[in-house]
């Protein structure tokens, strides 16, 4: 119905309203969190306090951690995700701990409560024959198709982030393109091998394609737009979702999609899993773990397959 408002955003208890004030003014000024993101949590906050007054309780020191625990079941039995019942508990943990800075309440009723295990979502993954449709859709040999054949390649051959890929300098590259030089996150520079198809499509590009754009400008990044300017993101993903397209995959193929797949085929391969931590950037080795996960689901997949009993 027009003009209805959402749950929980009606007028609350003054003492709600003067914490929760308070609150977000302390999450803007100190924490300096997004517009969205403090929308997000103070829509959380006022769904659970409008809860909580419909049980009676309308003063922040007779808050208990069981009646939050209520709210998050009613929030699962309303068919709420179990990320947004994380992000809603989330907001509780901050915002009563806030309270409890400002003497508002005297401990902090989720002292001992536990937050929801969230199963971490795996990335999509190509299969090696789709990569391959993948590569091979940029047809012909016009300065676009050799810009987008080498970017392509690029991505999947070193397993490189978008913004890393276009940040690529001409005075970066090694003569003989066996490695590339990647500024990841925080300026951290690393080096990955380059294999040769990779480096015969770069190096096409680079011949044939970029000298057509570059003019006279003289820019110093390897892909280029037609006018000669670095490539953008999101011409990068654009270029991505067009070759999907050719290629007859998923529309949700992406850049990090072929990070993704350049991993796990080396994990199937049999590599190493510090070295493709160290070939991905990753500052921990728990972040490139999720990998190992993406491999045994390949082996299971294959014993199913397979097994006569799979």
């Amino acid at each position: 119905m027009a003009g209805a408002s959402e749950p929980g955003a009606s007028a609350l208890a003054p003492e709600y309203e003067r914490g929760l004030a308070d609150y977000q003014e302390a999450l803007r000024v100190e924490a300096g969190l997004s517009p969205n993101t403090l929308a997000a949590y103070g829509g959380d906050l006022r769904r659970f306090l409008a809860f909580a007054a419909r049980r009676g309780v309308t003063r922040w020191r007779r808050i208990t951690g069981e009646l939050v625990v209520e709210h998050l079941e009613e929030l699962r039995l309303a068919g709420a995700a179990e990320k947004s019942v994380a992000r809603a508990l989330s907001a509780l943990r901050t915002c009563l701990a806030h309270q409890v800075r400002e003497g508002v309440l005297a401990r902090d009723p989720l002292a001992l409560i536990e937050g929801p295990r969230l199963r971490r979502a795996l990335p999509r993954v190509l299969g090696v024959a789709e990569v391959e449709r993948l590569l091979a859709a940029p047809r012909g040999d016009g300065w676009r198709a050799l810009r987008d054949r080498a970017l392509l390649e690029v991505l999947y051959a070193c397993g490189a982030r978008i913004g890393e890929a276009i940040g690529l300098s001409t005075h970066a590259l090694e003569p003989s393109l066996r490695v590339l030089s990647l500024t990841g996150k925080g300026r951290k520079t690393r080096l990955v091998p380059l294999g040769a198809r990779a480096r015969e499509a770069l190096q096409a590009w680079l011949e044939h394609g970029r000298p057509r754009v570059a003019g006279r400008a003289r820019a110093e990044f390897v892909f280029l737009s037609k006018s000669g300017r670095p490539l953008d993101r999101a011409t990068g993903w654009r270029i991505v979702k067009a070759a999907a397209r050719t290629a007859g995959l998923p529309l949700e193929v992406s850049p990090h999609t072929l990070r993704h797949s350049f991993a796990s085929h080396l994990l199937e391969g049999g590599a190493d899993l510090r070295a493709v931590q160290e070939m991905l950037g990753h500052a921990s080795i728990a972040t490139t773990e999720i990998y190992t996960h993406l491999d045994v689901e390949h082996v299971r997949s294959l014993h199913r397959l397979y097994h006569p009993r799979g």
